[in-house]
């Protein structure tokens, strides 16, 4: 266990952000004065940290800006709750993948310059388990890397997290790419590449493996940058990821908002936010080439790993399953007799599901609750 409580932060990751993506954030979206302290705690150490983003921007400049991937990304996609951490971990144990860790969500400019003393810090201070359902955390394990957008620039939907207020605006901008304008569909473009060379810089491997859901509605962005880029996309009992978005949401916005929420407002914007995702989805998966999409059902996944997994490298046509097979039979091994949240299925999320998921519920062939 880390010396701070993750219900209890005294600052949020924004920490982390360069001085002009905290100032142009802060500024188009204005906190509220119960959050005075954790603002002005975050501002400081941001000051204070972002001096030295400029070293690791000359390093990458000199050394990645221009060195070619040698293969297009892995994307795994789904909305939040939908297994996507244990089918990136299943991956991740696969060492031709490189992937973005905890740390660099966090830091992502303190990644070519500083980093084994502020991981080591971060290693001492961070909680040792994610508190919505108790899955390991540590710096180095694999992460989305849309938190790290967050601190790289000001067109990502986990800004929400700090500023819920503007979460179905966020939705609709930068998790669907809807009303995003050129100049942010650029940027985003560009600190994603950016990430993803840092990643594969510090992970190794020849393959970046990205588990990112909002990336679920970026699938024609991502096939500009990647025309032959692999995509997982999983699909979950839409009552089951309701039921475990909204207490994922809602823990993890507390410690993080610099705006006041309530829990039900949270709740009808995730609900709200499902269908959307899921809509860019479906209309965007076209630009997939013929092969290169592999979409599963969690239940179905989970009920045979080890086969499915086999499957996919297969029918993606990955390389290396034969070197990586141990590590990842050992892996699912481990996970065995894990226990999971159990959620019972209240009547306003029968009430809510059937009313906004419905169609989700009747694409994927799952059973209508009444």
């Amino acid at each position: 266990m880390g010396l701070l409580n993750f219900e209890n932060l005294p600052a949020n990751t924004l920490i982390g952000a360069d001085w002009k993506t905290f100032k142009k954030l802060t500024k188009e979206n204005p906190y509220d004065k119960g959050f005075r302290t954790k603002y002005y705690i975050t501002k400081s150490v941001c000051r204070l940290l972002s001096l030295m983003a400029p070293i690791q921007e000359r390093r990458y400049q000199k050394l990645l800006a221009d060195k070619p991937l040698e293969h297009d990304p892995l994307f795994i996609l789904g909305h939040w709750r939908s297994g996507t951490t244990f089918v990136h971990n299943i991956f991740a144990q696969d060492e031709h993948f490189a992937h973005t860790t905890t740390y660099q969500t966090v830091f992502p400019h303190l990644m070519m310059f500083g980093q084994p003393f502020f991981k080591f810090m971060m290693k001492i201070v961070m909680p040792s388990h994610r508190p919505t359902d108790g899955m390991e955390l540590t710096p180095d394990l694999p992460q989305e890397e849309e938190f790290a957008l967050t601190n790289m620039m000001t067109c990502s939907y986990y800004d929400f997290w700090f500023f819920p207020k503007r979460m179905l605006d966020f939705c609709d901008r930068y998790l669907t790419f809807e009303t995003i304008t050129p100049e942010e569909k650029r940027a985003y473009q560009e600190a994603f590449m950016k990430i993803v060379k840092i990643s594969m810089w510090n992970t190794g491997g020849t393959q970046y493996l990205s588990k990112n859901p909002p990336h679920t509605g970026h699938v024609k962005a991502l096939v500009e940058m990647f025309p032959n880029a692999k995509f997982i996309y999983l699909m979950r009992n839409p009552y089951t990821v309701f039921e475990s978005t909204r207490s994922f949401f809602t823990q993890t916005c507390g410690p993080l908002k610099l705006q006041d929420v309530s829990d039900d407002e949270i709740e009808m914007n995730a609900i709200k936010a499902y269908p959307r995702l899921y809509k860019a989805y479906q209309e965007q998966k076209q630009f997939i080439p013929e092969g290169n999409l592999y979409e599963v059902k969690f239940e179905e996944f989970e009920r045979d790993a080890y086969n499915t997994t086999k499957d996919i490298y297969e029918r993606l046509h990955l390389p290396c399953w034969e070197e990586s097979e141990p590590a990842i039979r050992a892996y699912i091994e481990s996970k065995r007799g894990y226990k999971k949240n159990k959620y019972e299925y209240k009547p306003r999320t029968i009430q809510l599901v059937n009313e906004y998921w419905g169609q989700v519920i009747d694409d994927w062939g799952y059973e209508r609750r009444d």
